[in-house]
């Protein structure tokens, strides 16, 4: 049972470390909505990506050029609450990631059992809510990147698709639920367990008290035995006594 329990851990590990890459890569890429290719936009420019940090686009030349995003008041709410979302996400996950190393029970650092599943705990507990900030953000930009082409008013030059950002955000952030879930779920049925072990002693000890008690009985047989093998000259001393005086 603890092989598995172990083992699960391990396969948890790596979820979390498979979502929280993806969720850095998610962050960094430039393509979390990209041009659709309708209108006279796709004689001029092959493609248009636009990110978190910056736009990019791809000339029918050859040529690849990409513009920073400095100014962020100038951004829409959408944009910026991806922005930190997405930030606030890695460094939880990293942060769960510590946790986990410690947590782990193929370890040999992090303290005692206790120890460990408290870690192990706080760790699940920061990849599930890393998963709920990049959640949040991938499932806002493909609302708004989607309502903003279903509108009829935009010009289809400016009508974009969801990117491949945002599917990488998604598979991350569910790598990230699915891992912080096995270390809530193993650590505590390995509480309970250790908490129904505490209340049951041990065989040894169960053996011991059943060896005090055979030796404190025998003690007690031999001292009545003594007892009642005394009883009968004391009566006969006594008796003769008596007659003598």
């Amino acid at each position: 049972m603890r092989m598995a329990s172990t083992g699960m851990q391990i396969f948890a590990f790596v979820l979390a470390l498979l979502g929280i890459m993806g969720a850095m890569v998610a962050t960094l890429l430039p393509n979390w909505k990209v041009s659709a290719d309708v209108g006279s936009n796709i004689i001029t420019a092959i493609s248009q990506m636009q990110g978190l940090w910056m736009d990019c686009t791809w000339y029918s030349t050859g040529m690849f050029s990409c513009t920073l995003k400095y100014s962020v008041l100038s951004l829409p709410a959408y944009l910026q609450t991806a922005r930190t979302t997405m930030v606030l996400s890695c460094v939880t996950a990293a942060m769960g990631l510590c946790l986990a190393s410690l947590g782990l029970k193929c370890t040999r650092w992090g303290g005692g059992r206790r120890s460990k599943r408290h870690a192990a705990i706080a760790s699940g507990g920061c990849f599930i809510a890393a998963g709920f900030l990049c959640l949040v953000p991938a499932s806002w930009f493909t609302k708004e990147v989607i309502t903003n082409f279903l509108d009829r008013s935009v010009p289809e030059s400016n009508k974009f698709e969801p990117g491949g950002a945002v599917y990488v955000a998604f598979l991350s952030a569910g790598f990230l639920f699915v891992g912080g879930s096995i270390f809530c779920m193993t650590c505590s049925g390995k509480r309970h367990g250790n908490q129904d072990m505490v209340l049951l002693p041990p065989p040894d000890k169960l053996l011991l008290q059943q060896q005090q008690q055979l030796l404190q009985q025998q003690h007690q047989d031999q001292l009545q035995h003594q007892y009642c093998s005394l009883s009968p000259l004391d009566n006969k001393t006594g008796y003769s006594l008596q007659d003598y005086v």
